[in-house]
């Protein structure tokens, strides 16, 4: 396997994923607007988008990716059962979990949404569209058992293309709903289970050539299984941090009016630089550090985590100096048009900079969990987890009320920041960490492109400054002009360097 080419790979239908997330987003704006129809559907849309997200991002092939793999070394045979255990446990627990929620909707929606038990009309259509959308969290889990699957045999287009279909069912029936004049909120509702049933049966058939399914109910669970339910709670919170950060974030933003978009624009914004740099590289990642583990291959131990290592860097270094130098023409080039004014522009540019300065520390905390993660050991990241989340908190509530909304992206940041250096103390002192000494040197040429990609950044943006402005039309193509030249120029500087070579990055 290359982790290069398989994170090129994942990280090109990430990007296509969140580029149709865009579309579909620009087109509920456009004909739900801020009706009680958009409020109802996004409020039941929020759980299983939630629950999608954590789960593609590593979750779930967290717990179940180094117990399957260490199943199929043993045995073929003990690998397939392993697996046809937990997907009947899995199935089980699920229907439990979705019938009880379509029993308890308005509780549900309740919790989630408490300010809409004022308008009975909007209740009541939340109450109804979450019903719809539930089952969505049923497939969804069910799609990253089959996705794990294809991951530990490091086969990762169909998993990474497979949110695809959501945005591309979701955008058709707008669509749809517009030709027949159909109410709009109810068939997006819709669109999110039907979503859900074509991915799933899209992975299980091209999943088919590594595993056939066989679902055996049995109240009796093996000892193996067991263990991989008990890591599964652990992994939730741990490889989905980042995502607890931002829903602890807006949860404190929603106390001072506007920051709670202000926030959402710059996560939308940054989380495509994650998804190249920590989502793809550690997700292509795992399944060959967990095979080495097993196996206690030493050398190989210490390839890929040198690799890994090196390949978020090199994604996340020059994300983190573009955020930060060019938040505002960013942000005002992709956003300010319309009811979005200058001022909405400048608060969104100040919370992307202060992301801008994680984007490193968000991308190595996912290849870190890993370390841990391949050796079986979930309880090590939940630990640290907890820890991060308790001083992003810490820091939000203490100067919320001096700074403003401004100290959540500080906060996310210099928590996650944190955590990275714990992870780094543990593993030296476990003597888990076996970087190669060449990764300094590696590390020290990412950054000579980098400073040399943000110098021309920083001439181009101060030389095209009018056609930079908010109320300047074309805007958006000087922008991507300008982003263009600088990315393509680190990608040659770095060539040339000898640091983005497919050779440099295969595990066999």
């Amino acid at each position: 396997m290359n982790l290069l080419s398989s994170a090129s790979v994942f990280s090109f239908f990430t990007l296509i994923s969140r580029i149709l997330g865009y579309l579909r987003d620009i087109l509920i704006a456009i004909f739900l607007g801020a009706s009680i129809f958009a409020d109802a559907f996004f409020v039941a849309f929020r759980l299983p988008n939630t629950f999608r997200r954590l789960f593609a991002e590593g979750t779930f092939n967290a717990a179940f990716i180094p117990s399957y793999t260490s199943a199929k070394i043993e045995d073929k045979k003990k690998g397939k059962k392993f697996a046809d255990d937990i997907l009947s446990a899995l199935l089980l627990i699920l229907l439990f979990i979705v019938t009880l929620a379509e029993i308890f909707t308005p509780y549900l929606v309740y919790i989630i949404a408490p300010g809409f038990l004022d308008d009975q009309i909007k209740f009541n259509l939340a109450v109804e569209l979450t019903r719809i959308t539930f089952p969505f969290l049923l497939f969804v889990s069910l799609s990253s058992f089959f996705a794990g699957v294809l991951n530990s045999n490091d086969k990762f287009a169909a998993a990474a293309a497979a949110p695809i279909i959501l945005n591309v069912v979701l955008i058709l029936s707008i669509i749809l709903s517009y030709i027949h004049d159909l109410n709009y909120a109810k068939q997006l509702s819709y669109g999110v289970t039907i979503s859900g049933i074509i991915q799933l049966i899209f992975l299980i058939y091209v999943a088919k050539k590594f595993y056939k399914p066989a679902i055996n109910f049995s109240l009796k669970l093996s000892a193996k299984v067991k263990f991989f339910f008990k890591k599964l709670l652990p992994s939730i919170l741990s490889s989905g941090v980042t995502q607890i950060n931002i829903l602890v974030g807006t949860i404190i933003a929603s106390f001072q009016t506007g920051a709670v978009s202000y926030l959402y624009y710059a996560d939308r914004i940054y989380q495509i630089n994650l998804a190249v740099a920590g989502v793809a590289v550690g997700t292509v990642s795992l399944p060959a550090l967990s095979k080495a583990f097993k196996t206690k291959n030493v050398k190989k131990i210490s390839d890929i985590q040198s690799k890994s290592f090196e390949l978020s860097l090199l994604f996340s270094v020059p994300a983190s100096f573009g955020l930060i130098l060019a938040s505002e023409e960013i942000v005002n080039a992709l956003f300010g048009y319309g009811s979005f004014n200058k001022n909405d522009v400048e608060m969104t540019a100040t919370a992307l900079k202060f992301f801008g300065y994680g984007v490193p520390a968000f991308a190595l905390i996912k290849i870190l969990s890993n370390f841990f993660f391949a050796r079986d050991n979930t309880k090590t990241p939940f630990y640290v987890s907890s820890f991060i989340v308790f001083l992003n908190i810490l820091i939000s509530v203490i100067f919320f009320n001096k700074i403003g909304f401004t100290i959540i992206p500080i906060a996310t940041s210099i928590s996650t920041w944190a955590g990275v250096f714990i992870y780094i103390y543990l593993l030296n002192k476990k003597k888990i960490l076996l970087l190669k000494n060449q990764f300094i040197t590696n590390f020290t040429r990412i950054l000579v492109s980098t400073i040399l990609m943000a110098l021309v950044l920083i001439v181009s943006l101060d030389s095209y400054a009018n056609n930079l402005e908010y109320n300047y039309e074309y805007k958006a193509i000087y922008l991507i002009s300008i982003v263009s030249l600088v990315g393509m120029l680190y990608l040659l500087s770095c060539y040339l360097l000898g640091i983005l070579k497919l050779k440099n990055y295969k595990t066999k």
